[in-house]
């Protein structure tokens, strides 16, 4: 069993935990008191680099990565710089995040948030649009191609934005086919956790100019950043580097606006 077969047993024991307290039909009731989702792909779009700075206080290959007591004070840093969205983990027993960190920093910031999870049912979607999520993490690689097109129109009928992530050529060409608008490329295989920092240069030409491409995994800083947007990405996706900055609102800026 690969490393992403074992994350997302244990997303789905966790989830059928949540099913049973809060069955579907109250989960779709309460998008009724949920603001409309913002659109964040106008700031993707515009000239230099875009910034989805994420708030993850760990991870399968690193372990710790940061003490966030206060999720929405790190969020509002991410904001202050200028990121164009705000990706929020959720998922608790690789990655120590929860539903509730992103409830909170949705009350405290009004930028995009991405509810970075591994959805794998409806259920997950429709959950993180009552939880005020903006966008949603599809990774290819979890899903069949039935799953991710019921997932990726699902968010789309709710006023979601699917960030669809591949990995390998193969994931790039589903994700195309798929008409993804926004797709991501990361860089760590998620089956084995091995970084090839060569993956986004790779991929990015199998993708059509007109989506927005995201660079993800192995960002340190705006060397990299330059790097990837020479390549053809208009945002990068920063975790790590982040959090463990002192300065997150500066770290954010300085990969902001970054010209090939």
């Amino acid at each position: 069993m690969s490393v992403l077969d074992e994350i997302v047993a244990g997303v789905r024991e966790d989830l059928a935990a949540r099913e049973d307290r809060a069955p579907l039909a109250d989960v779709r009731a309460a998008l009724a008191d949920v603001d409309a989702p913002r659109d964040p792909m106008p700031d993707l779009r515009l000239p230099g680099s875009s910034v989805i700075a994420e708030v993850k206080r760990r991870s399968p290959s690193k372990g710790d990565l940061a003490d966030i007591p206060d999720p929405t004070a790190l969020a509002a840093q991410y904001a202050a710089g200028g990121a164009a969205a705000i990706s929020v983990l959720t998922e608790q027993r690789r990655f120590g995040g929860s539903l509730a960190d992103l409830r909170a920093v949705r009350a405290a910031v009004d930028a995009p948030l991405l509810r970075k999870d591994f959805m794998v049912t409806e259920y997950q979607i429709v959950e993180a649009r009552a939880a005020g999520a903006d966008l949603v993490l599809l990774i290819v690689a979890a899903l069949d191609d039935d799953t991710l097109r019921r997932l990726h129109d699902l968010a789309g009928e709710l006023g979601l934005t699917a960030l669809v992530e591949v990995h390998d050529e193969a994931e790039a060409e589903r994700a195309v086919a798929l008409g993804a608008e926004l797709i991501g490329v990361n860089a760590r295989n998620l089956k084995t956790l091995a970084v090839d920092d060569d993956t986004f240069g790779r991929l990015a030409p199998l993708i059509p100019d007109e989506c927005v491409k995201v660079a993800e995994s192995g960002i340190t800083g705006v060397v990299d950043v330059k790097r990837f947007v020479g390549e053809g990405a208009r945002a990068v996706l920063v975790g790590e580097a982040l959090v463990k900055d002192g300065d997150p609102r500066a770290a954010v800026a300085s990969m902001t606006g970054v010209q090939a």
